[in-house]
């Protein structure tokens, strides 16, 4: 075959060494992959794999990082394209600047829809010509080139910086301005910065008409809590464009947040009748179908959710909980006991939780088919589950617990259970609420306040000693003293936040040290892991990074320490003002 000339757009400076690149090709037919190779062999590209399944592309990317991928979409048995790219990107196993093109004979809009998704550099329908593919190659290429140290900060999590070099990149490539300013919006709302991501999606408006950035409008309105603005906006673009998967997602997250579960059903119905195999969409439809009675719509998505996610990275173990109570409601129990044992073999190990939340699953089938006896054993089995292990599952699980537990007649380990909840999340109104009225359910409304205001103040005594002990000067004690609370409440967001700022004020005024600031950045990725998107992280994981040796950033994922920091702290402020506590005026922060 004849070598396909560069793009002349490109210019003599920005020519493609294709030579030096590594390239994977994945196909299942053997003439594919060789029309492929050849066709990347007269650019002059010589490392080029090979895999011929979805199994053996993972096998090959965990070994490899490759500067192109070529992948098909339909592999034969085992995973597909789209979730090999799937998984790849959730694993970290492709570089941000690496070119990964989906390739396909298959042109049905399920399909076409389904893997842009997941958002490939490029989409191209068999037959494919030499041209077209080198042609497209070249395009991707330089465009990544341009995002790709904001690519790198942003996986990085270092979103202040990632947000900094949009504006560098802008300067220096205004044909790619409307991308950059779409990316750095998504940085300032990573960054807790909606009012910055809006503006940005403003000037984006200014210039077009991007749905994109209306969609962009919308979830800022989402996240504050204006669910029927949210509402109106979403709808908006879906009359527009009637396949916008991400509008319907969040319509019906809009419809949930004001208790409107009936069209939140029907919208995430309409969704999935339109891309199926979506994984966590058909997941959504069945928890969503589930609260409202709709067994029939929930039994359905659940189905589809376990087969299409068979080889997906999204497989979880939720869509065989969700299922088994279906069975159960249908007094099915033995199809819902099934389903218990299916998904304990098969999340053996991914999912530490797994033979709590199954047995909670099983004591709630037998509660819901009518078998009492049985239902009280799964308490009395989950009460020992709880004695043997001081640690406590995610907040959800323990609120299925202790509902559970209160319908079988059990009141010791559920009030402990919500004693924990209340200490991990004692200033989250919505979740107190959700607290008390569990309380109430149980015959326990009086007995509940004092619970919770007693675990309120337990958890706030712990978060205010530690401020206390660093504005009286014992800065060793103090760091000492939020680890001990940490250990106390490990999932309270304030107090990760205050530990992960004291012991950024020991690094200031002791010296850096490695272990210490290894320590603050696993507790600001815990938090962030938590609630994403808070401004405290953004602004915590810059002052952290700004105390990193400039030789050699040693903590993983911190920004380059040369780099200044957005809106830096002035100098003459108080070390601490990120820190907040509750205690008595006499004693608050500046």
């Amino acid at each position: 075959m004849n070598a396909v000339p560069l793009l002349s757009t490109t210019g003599p400076e920005n020519q493609v060494d294709w030579a030096s690149k590594n390239y994977l090709v994945v196909d299942d037919f053997a003439g594919m992959r060789q029309l492929l190779r050849e066709s990347l062999r007269s650019l002059g590209a010589r490392s080029i794999d090979q895999a011929t399944s979805g199994g053996e592309a993972m096998a090959l990317l965990t070994r490899t990082r490759y500067d192109v991928v070529l992948c098909d979409y339909y592999l034969g048995e085992g995973k597909n394209g789209q979730q090999v790219l799937e998984e790849s990107r959730v694993r970290n196993l492709v570089n941000p600047s690496t070119v990964w093109i989906m390739v396909t004979a298959e042109k049905s809009v399920e399909s076409v829809v389904g893997a842009a998704e997941h958002q490939p550099d490029a989409y191209l329908i068999k037959p494919i010509t030499e041209g077209v593919l080198l042609t497209r190659l070249n395009r991707v290429w330089h465009k990544k080139q341009v995002f790709r140290a904001i690519d790198q900060a942003y996986a990085e999590r270092a979103y202040l910086h990632a947000a900094r070099l949009c504006d560098e990149q802008i300067a220096a490539h205004k044909a790619h301005e409307i991308e950059l300013l779409r990316m750095k919006a998504r940085l300032m709302e990573k960054s807790g910065q909606p009012d910055k991501a809006r503006a940005a999606y403003e000037q984006v408006l200014a210039q077009r008409e991007y749905q994109w950035a209306r969609i962009g409008l919308a979830k800022i309105r989402l996240a504050n809590g204006e669910f029927e603005q949210a509402r109106q906006m979403f709808q908006g673009v879906i009359a527009e464009n009637s396949w916008y998967l991400d509008a319907y997602d969040n319509l019906a997250k809009s419809f949930e947040g004001m208790g409107q579960l009936d069209e939140a059903c029907a919208v995430l119905e309409r969704a999935a009748k339109l891309s199926p195999n979506s994984v966590t969409r058909q997941r959504n439809l069945g928890n969503v179908s589930l609260k409202i009675g709709n067994m029939a719509l929930a039994e359905k998505a659940y189905r589809k959710c376990i087969s299409v996610g068979e080889y997906s990275v999204n497989k979880t173990p939720d869509a065989y909980l969700g299922l088994a109570r279906v069975c159960g409601l249908k007094n099915d129990t033995k199809e819902a006991l099934q389903l218990l044992s299916q998904a304990q073999r098969d999340f053996a190990g991914e999912h530490l939780d797994i033979q709590l939340r199954a047995k909670i699953t099983e004591g709630l089938v037998y509660h819901e088919s009518g078998d009492y006896r049985r239902a009280r054993k799964s308490g009395d089995e989950l009460e020992q589950m709880l004695r043997e292990t001081a640690e406590r599952p995610d907040i959800p699980t323990c609120m299925e617990m202790a509902t559970l537990l209160f319908a079988v007649g059990v009141k010791d380990a559920p009030v402990e259970l919500l004693s924990y909840v209340i200490r991990n999340n004692h200033d989250h109104p919505v979740l107190l609420e959700q607290v008390r009225k569990l309380f109430e359910r149980a015959r326990m409304g009086e007995e509940g306040e004092a619970i919770i205001r007693a675990s309120r103040k337990e958890a706030s005594d712990l978060m205010n000693q530690g401020v206390l002990l660093w504005k009286t000067g014992r800065l060793h004690e103090a760091v000492e003293w939020m680890r001990n609370a940490r250990r106390a409440v490990p999932n309270n967001q304030r107090i990760l936040f205050n530990a992960a700022q004291v012991l950024i004020s020991h690094l200031e005024q002791h010296g850096y040290d490695e272990a210490m600031a290894q320590e603050a950045y696993e507790v600001l990725s815990h938090v962030d892991h938590l609630q994403p998107g808070q401004q405290r992280f953004a602004q915590l994981m810059e002052h952290l990074a700004a105390l990193a040796p400039q030789v050699e950033a040693v903590v993983p994922g911190l920004l380059d320490p040369a780099q200044p920091a957005a809106e830096p702290v002035p100098p003459d402020a108080h070390p601490l003002d990120l820190l907040d506590d509750e205690q008595p005026a006499a004693i608050q922060l500046s």
